[in-house]
């Protein structure tokens, strides 16, 4: 297996995301348009936040009802984004190591991380990135 490959040579690097003032609706669409779990939120270049499909998941599940449909647009027409989504996610840099990320993922819950430069988001690494550029190497 190589050492030291950088996260930016298996990271995604055209990244689909929100901004703030967009709404859940979109964000919904946006996970189903392009089979995505993650999404992270930026205000211009700059990340300010990360939201799952799971965090959409835990709030339409949080009040249960026959009319499914209409507990979700009650749902989502009373929380914004910036509500929902993670305000401080943990990222790495584009030249943390397949290792690093691998460490980080060991040890937390989530299957997700912006990768950020200098303040700018630059691509997004997932689990499944990860699970992909190991299967390579055998």
């Amino acid at each position: 297996m190589k050492k030291r490959v950088p996260i930016s040579q298996i990271m995604a690097k055209e990244v689909v995301s929100l901004n703030p003032v967009q709404t859940l609706y979109d964000a919904e669409d946006l996970f189903e348009k392009h089979k995505i779990r993650h999404l992270p939120v930026v205000d211009g270049e700059n990340l300010i936040g990360v939201l799952s499909k799971s965090d959409l998941l835990r709030i339409s599940y949080s009040e249960l009802s026959d009319d499914e449909e209409s507990v979700e647009s009650m749902i989502f027409d009373a929380y914004t984004i910036p509500q929902v989504m993670t305000k401080t996610p943990v990222t790495v840099d584009s030249e943390a190591t397949v290792r690093d990320v691998a460490e980080v993922f060991a040890k937390q819950s989530f299957h997700a991380l912006p990768v950020v430069d200098h303040g700018k988001l630059v691509g997004m690494i997932t689990t499944t990135d990860l699970i992909n550029y190991l299967l390579d190497q055998y």
